[in-house]
């Protein structure tokens, strides 16, 4: 299918279904990668997902792409632009309302899969706007609350479903911070599964294996 021209760069694999709205599955990718990266998987998930894979909105030289940016200064350390990171939070929301009026897609069954830097945004876009996400693959990420909208405690997140892993040895993103999200997905009812693999900073393809079943219960 040819990509319509919408606000964020992206590339499609069509969901098999031709009789009714299909499901989507919005990926994004981490730190310094591109829409290429995640969109290795497609072809292993589902065939009635749609499948959108979505650059992320800010260059990185010499190549790659960011959803915000990562900072290291000698006195503060290393540190994350919160304030890109809400504007590409915004950025995704518009886009996925977008796609679904683009591409004929079934609102009401909108999945997110991010990994590390887009997992932060996948989580930041599901906690701030449940209304709009069904289910979300959140690979080796955290949850930071800077970026989530003001009163994000009181959302419905009734209708909300979450799959999350992480290495044992990630040496990007430490365990400890990924572990945190379990306590809080807790706290706000949502349905969720934890797995932690014996891998660094990537997906271990019995992670891989897990995320799809558990997937393909969920796009119905």
């Amino acid at each position: 299918m040819t990509t319509a021209p919408l606000s964020l760069e992206h590339i499609i694999r069509p969901s098999s279904l031709t009789s009714k709205k299909a499901p989507v599955l919005f990926m994004l990718h981490g730190y310094g990668s591109n829409e290429e990266d995640l969109f290795s998987f497609a072809a292993e998930l589902p065939d009635a997902l749609c499948i959108i894979s979505v650059r992320a909105p800010y260059t990185l030289e010499p190549y790659g792409y960011a959803w915000y940016a990562i900072n290291f200064d000698a006195e503060k350390g290393k540190w994350s632009d919160d304030e890109q990171a809400i504007t590409s939070r915004e950025k995704i929301v518009h886009f996925i309302d977008e796609a679904c009026a683009a591409y004929h897609l079934d609102k009401d069954n909108i999945g997110l899969l991010g990994f590390s830097q887009g997992t932060i945004l996948s989580y930041a876009v599901a906690l701030s706007y449940p209304s709009k996400i069904k289910n979300v693959i959140a690979l080796s990420g955290y949850i930071n609350e800077g970026i989530l909208v003001n009163g994000y405690e009181k959302g419905n997140y009734s209708d909300l479903d979450i799959y999350a892993s992480h290495g044992q040895v990630d040496q990007v993103i430490p365990l400890e911070w990924a572990q945190r999200a379990p306590e809080l997905l807790k706290k706000l009812k949502i349905d969720h599964v934890f797995e932690e693999f014996p891998v660094g900073h990537g997906v271990a393809p019995q992670n891989f294996y897990s995320l799809k079943e558990w997937l393909s219960t969920r796009i119905g």
